[in-house]
């Protein structure tokens, strides 16, 4: 027997694997192709107080090792998601977490609000989102501002509060710190990394917003370094993500200290990615005797 159970920030998982939070949407699509039984949780798509139209098109563009998208949290809003995605999701033996999204620390709040006392276990919060009030710089890149938005919402958060942490910062570890001291149960990371593509064909940038999030296995490096980081940093358990698309990509970020990973852009390519990946952690486990998953958690010193 194997066991891959994980806990994280007192919420018990039936193992690790969980969907990144854009790429699966509520999971309507992916259970005509797959068993959402089997996830560890599904992370929805981001949602925000209000009905949010999104970025330009063309937003979504493939590259070398991933692909770009400013997509720009497109949902139809925190009303729209408590009456038709959570009773969806309920049919299903895995937990809910729900991405919040906002422009400003108001609007983060006031999605909690309405969240509170609804059936769903985690709230991660995406600080990757740009604040209005500061110019349009993201509220994730500056410690100060992490902790203030952390703090802020944590006093109406009545599940625990992941934070998505971005990468596009000098020291992650200082974000991590922030988060910890603003109040955060959990984390997760990374978010994309900012990129561009040029047609050089019609001399202008492919997505209509310019640039856009980096995503895919191209990130994966990248992604794994930052959680080995941050696990040396803080105490809070880690949620991996960045490229992740089979069983050994996820066994790296646990090595590395994540106690939960996130399959993301290889959805789009794969709809089995998730599944696969689960089995493939379990076929690990299996051949090299691991009996709990905890035993290779964060082993990388």
């Amino acid at each position: 027997m194997i066991n891959t159970k994980v806990n994280i920030a007192g919420v018990e998982f039936k193992n690790p694997v969980m969907t990144a939070s854009g790429t699966f949407g509520s999971g309507r699509e992916y259970s005509e192709f797959v068993d959402i039984n089997k996830l560890g949780a599904v992370v929805v798509k981001g949602v925000a107080a209000k009905p949010w139209a999104g970025n330009d098109s063309p937003r979504i563009a493939e590259v070398y090792g991933g692909m770009l998208n400013s997509v720009g949290l497109q949902n139809p809003g925190v009303d729209y998601f408590i009456k038709e995605d959570i009773p969806f999701l309920r049919q299903f033996d895995t937990k809910i977490i729900v991405n919040v999204c906002g422009h400003t620390i108001e609007e983060y709040v006031d999605v909690v609000k309405a969240l509170n006392g609804r059936d769903i276990d985690m709230i991660e919060l995406n600080i990757s989102c740009p604040n209005v009030a500061e110019g349009g710089m993201a509220f994730g890149t500056e410690p100060s501002m992490v902790e203030r938005v952390v703090s802020e919402v944590k006093k109406y958060a009545d599940r625990p509060l992941i934070v998505k942490l971005s990468p596009n910062v000098t020291d992650i570890t200082l974000i991590a710190k922030a988060a910890e001291n603003g109040g955060a149960d959990a984390l997760s990371l990374i978010n994309t990394i900012t990129g561009m593509k040029i047609d050089i064909y019609k001399r202008k940038p492919v997505l209509a917003n310019k640039i856009g999030g980096m995503s895919g296995p191209a990130v994966k490096p990248i992604a794994v370094r930052m959680v080995y980081q941050v696990h040396k940093a803080v105490g809070l358990p880690i949620i991996g993500m960045g490229g992740i698309s089979n069983g050994e990509d996820a066994i790296e970020f646990i090595m590395a200290g994540a106690a939960g990973v996130s399959v993301g852009t290889a959805n789009f390519s794969n709809p089995f990615a998730a599944m696969e990946v689960i089995d493939g952690i379990e076929s690990y486990m299996r051949k090299y005797s691991v009996s709990d998953i905890s035993e290779i958690k964060g082993i990388i010193g």
